[in-house]
């Protein structure tokens, strides 16, 4: 990584530096720093909130020379506790503060919160280092990120870091401008404004992560099952007595090995014998059956030699040829779950969890409110697949697809409507279909397009479109709107921008609204080597089908054909969509051998490599 920008991102916080997997600030901003630096070079931390630590692990970063450490990054310790000295701790190190840079941060901020006014964060410059100060929640450093990802490459080169990839960075910038984010033009044709060669968008573009974030920030999220299931205790323990963990024969381990009389046979199910018995006494026992009231331990079968029988077959004598040892083999009361202790000690929406760990204590779940969601699909060329052939007509696959998505991830479709492109049936129908869900999953009619009266449909009906355009291929055209607790997602009608879209957007909204925990709402990604000998890239970031293989213990992705975003069958064989990045004056195609994030589609391809 000769040309790339080193970062460290260090959490600072009491709970985290006891246990790493409540980190989510971290995990977040460099997930965050990644998609925007291709080739960033990122060093992480966590440490507790003392000052003396904080200034002397600053001071080791920014004193690091191979790698130099271009930008250091903090979340956390920045509030108003008696606890939250990060502020302080990081001006005893910097050479000079950059004001201006951290109230633009937190003017962005209060426009999101009035909250952010209890923030007090500082940015400056220690030796050649940026250092900015995160609040410590994962919403706040999105934000805060978002706010300053343009200005890093420009603020580092003018620290020093005349890095290759910087320039090369801020030239790209310079040169794309803000994109039209700024910007909002208006189609003549759907609002009756301006001229017939004004055909932009009025929606700014924005990225896939700020989409997200608009979406889970919108979404009021239902704590249903979740709370239900904190309400649950376990009625017994498990088990309810001492038990077996092996075919053998129970005794005491004051008894020594040798030869032990054989009282009697215990099967799992049989009440436990309380009377005592003497050190030369054993009872044969089976793998789950309870321990006599006066055994301490169990001696496998496989440790033991049968010396005689009974007349009656059965065992007489038995010998031991290995010492007995106290609690071997036992299972003690309550070891697998203690009376009284939470059933569910954590959230989680498994059907077969939920009604598996219910079924052993003898509980069901009861009836819980599901996620209602309606599916429709628009366009005056679509047919049912049951219907018969017409001339200039196609097949609608979307319904069926985005139905079958649900299923698959454990929803159901409560309506499902193909719409013709007329503004009063598509008005009426949506205003019918929201009487009874709670989601609405639209693919179609979100475009630029004479007949695509999704959007226009949506604000005659009062919902608030809380954005029109994601910088992403395909699914660009990806809309979502609200209106007090109903949402609307609208996905482009070409079947691949359905799927890739659904993926990315709306599962994780029905699962957050769900009860879900946040950081398991999207599809789980994994690092994943291509394997194709070059694609050449978009300037938007793409999102490929690819399926996996596995060589030598790692993974690689092999693009399947042509991505157009018609062509449904590229989600044949598609294991995972790799996240490939826009394209670059430095980077303008993907070649074998480049490591890219990938979420994963479906599991199943990992058995392939057990």
């Amino acid at each position: 990584m000769a040309d790339a920008i080193v970062f460290a991102v260090l959490t600072i916080s009491d709970t985290c530096s006891q246990d790493s997997s409540k980190d989510r600030s971290g995990p977040r901003l460099v997930s965050l720093i990644r998609d925007a630096f291709q080739n960033a070079n990122i060093l992480t931390d966590i440490i507790a909130d003392e000052r003396e630590q904080i200034i002397a692990k600053l001071r080791e970063l920014v004193a690091q020379k191979t790698p130099s450490v271009g930008a250091i990054i903090t979340t956390g310790g920045t509030g108003f506790a008696p606890r939250d000295v990060t502020p302080e701790a990081t001006k005893v190190v910097l050479d000079k503060e950059c004001p201006q840079l951290s109230q633009y941060i937190a003017q962005a901020s209060l426009q999101k919160t009035k909250f952010a006014a209890l923030s007090r964060g500082v940015c400056g410059i220690a030796n050649s280092t940026l250092i900015l100060n995160f609040p410590g929640s994962e919403k706040a450093v999105t934000e805060c990120f978002e706010v300053v990802r343009e200005l890093l490459p420009h603020a580092l080169q003018l620290i020093g870091n005349e890095l290759p990839l910087v320039r090369r960075v801020h030239a790209e910038l310079q040169a794309a401008g803000d994109g039209g984010a700024s910007t909002r033009h208006v189609c003549p044709h759907k609002t009756g404004k301006g001229d017939d060669n004004d055909r932009n968008s009025p929606y700014p573009m924005i990225s896939v992560m700020q989409a997200l974030e608009i979406i889970l920030e919108t979404v009021q999220q239902r704590r249903d099952i979740a709370q239900l299931l904190n309400e649950f205790v376990a009625p017994v323990d498990i088990p309810p007595f001492r038990a077996s963990i092996k075919d053998g024969y129970a005794m005491k381990s004051t008894g020594f090995s040798g030869t032990k009389k054989v009282l009697g046979y215990i099967s799992a199910g049989d009440e436990e014998i309380v009377h005592d018995f003497q050190e030369d006494e054993c009872y044969k026992i089976n793998t789950g059956a309870p321990l006599p009231h006066y055994a301490d331990c169990v001696v496998q079968v496989e440790d033991t030699k049968l010396l005689k029988k009974k007349k009656t077959g059965e065992e007489d004598l038995v010998e031991i040829l290995v010492e007995p040892k106290a609690n071997l083999d036992i299972r003690p009361i309550g070891s697998d779950l203690r009376k009284g202790s939470k059933l569910f000690p954590s959230a989680d929406h498994s059907a077969v969890v939920i009604k598996s760990i219910l079924a052993s204590v003898g509980k069901n779940l009861g009836a819980v409110r599901k996620p209602k969601i309606g599916i429709i699909s628009t366009g005056s060329e679509l047919l049912a697949p049951q219907q018969p052939e017409v001339m200039g007509k196609i097949y609608d696959s979307n319904t069926t697809m985005l139905e079958e998505l649900l299923v698959y991830f454990g929803f159901e479709c409560a309506q499902k409507l193909v719409l013709s492109d007329d503004f009063e049936i598509v008005k009426s129908k949506i205003s019918d279909l929201f009487k009874h869900v709670d989601f609405v999953i639209c693919s179609g009619g979100v475009s630029m397009g004479d007949k695509d009266y999704i959007k226009p449909a949506l604000e005659s009906l009062g919902f608030s479109i809380n954005f029109g355009r994601v910088n992403m291929k395909p699914g660009k055209p990806m809309t979502f709107a609200s209106m007090q607790e109903r949402y609307f997602f609208g996905l482009p009608g070409n079947p691949v921008s359905a799927f890739v879209t659904f993926h990315l957007f709306v599962l994780p909204a029905i699962r957050w609204f769900a009860g879900w925990e946040r950081d398991k709402c999207e599809l789980t990604s994994l690092p994943i080597t291509l394997q194709n000998d070059s694609i050449s890239l978009d300037p938007r970031p793409e999102y490929v089908r690819a399926s996996v293989t596995s060589k030598n213990g790692r993974l690689y992705a092999s693009v399947n054909g042509s991505q157009m975003s018609s062509r449904l069958q590229s989600i044949v064989g598609a294991d995972v969509l790799v996240h490939l990045p826009g394209r670059t004056v430095g980077k303008p195609s993907a070649v074998a051998g480049d490591i890219y994030r990938s979420s994963v589609l479906r599991y199943d391809f990992i058995s392939k490599y057990e």
